[in-house]
């Protein structure tokens, strides 16, 4: 085992939601490795830029390496040993030098509504909301597959941390209805009361990796590999690797709308994938069902499901989301070029 007298340093950003994730993971290790010579553990926390940029859409702002690139320059130089992330915010190709060591057993995966306080005893789901009502979500994601059955409904960027979220939803002049969040954050912030609603599958499939908490390491560590073996839940790997290989595959980022559902059923491993137009006028889904014992079994399940879905169509939606985001990233320049 490792080196007792060794501290190994857990970081992650400094939201409430990634100190409380952090500390979950913490409190396992400490259980895990709880005899007198076993390893130490301490924590440090650091603004990502993610976390300044809260004004542009994420959609434009260049993928999931905004919530982690700090940290892993901070894992990179051995200022930290280990990366405590939301699964779902890591990019499926990691940097040189760097790997997710231990992935923790996932809480519920599904998107959920949220409706204003002042209404909560009037709007129970995304039915009760009359036409014209604003959803807040920063999913494109959500937007592009919520949009096919509710298009009388109006959806609109909100960023921020979920309190944030939470209060601008809350607040007297709010423009929001309902926002759209996903069930484990708030779960795990103690708000689980005021979810409203979940946005299960078919209606909405959630993000890969969505409600798993993964630990990332330098791929050189072996001490802190062996401590993330230990906290490794099998079922929630074998999924996980199974959706992040869909994604690596079909090269969807942080805000591309690629929606992910599966499940483990002893070796028998079931994962259905889709992609959708971001106005929702196209779809392309597919499930694929397969007995896996390993992590690379499952990975290759996800690729051959993303090869399908590539095959029946999710090309061709890809390929107009890449133009479209162009676009408006030219647009965005053009406008911050007139500013200046």
């Amino acid at each position: 085992m490792s080196d007792s007298s060794r501290t190994f340093i857990l970081a992650s950003r400094g939201s409430q939601l990634a100190q409380i994730q952090t500390n979950i993971a913490l409190e396992s290790m400490k259980a895990t490795f709880s005899s007198s010579d076993a390893p130490k553990f301490s924590t440090s926390f650091m603004t990502t830029a993610g976390d300044k940029n809260q004004s542009q859409a994420l959609y434009l702002l260049g993928g999931k390496a905004l919530w982690t690139k700090e940290l892993e320059v901070a894992l990179l130089d051995r200022q930290v040993d280990m990366l405590v992330h939301s699964f779902k915010d890591v990019p499926t190709v990691l940097p040189e030098g760097c790997v997710i060591a231990g992935i923790m057993e996932r809480e519920d995966p599904v998107d959920s509504l949220v409706v204003r306080k002042d209404k909560e005893n009037i709007w129970k789901t995304l039915d009760d909301l009359p036409a014209g009502s604003v959803v807040g979500t920063s999913s494109v994601r959500r937007v592009a597959q919520l949009k096919r059955k509710y298009p009388e409904l109006v959806f609109q960027d909100v960023r921020g941390n979920l309190n944030t979220r939470m209060a601008k939803l809350d607040a007297k002049d709010s423009p929001y209805a309902a926002i759209v969040l996903a069930k484990a954050g708030m779960v795990r912030l103690g708000m689980g009361n005021r979810l409203t609603s979940d946005l299960s599958p078919p209606l909405l499939y959630h993000a890969v990796s969505q409600g798993a908490l993964a630990i990332e390491i330098r791929s050189d560590d072996k001490e802190a590999l062996e401590i993330c073996k230990q906290i490794t839940h099998r079922e929630t790997a074998l999924r996980c690797l199974a959706e992040r290989a869909c994604l690596r595959k079909l090269e969807g980022g942080c805000s591309v709308p690629v929606g992910i559902d599966s499940s483990l059923d002893g070796n028998v491993l079931t994962i259905t994938g889709c992609v959708t137009a971001l106005d929702g006028s196209k779809h392309v889904e597919h499930t694929m069902k397969e007995t896996v014992s390993s992590e690379e079994q499952a990975e290759n399940v996800g690729t051959r499901l993303a090869n399908v879905l590539i095959e029946t169509g999710a090309k061709e939606i890809l390929d107009d989301i890449t133009v479209d985001r162009q676009q408006r990233i030219e647009e965005a320049q053009k406008r911050d070029e007139k500013m200046d």
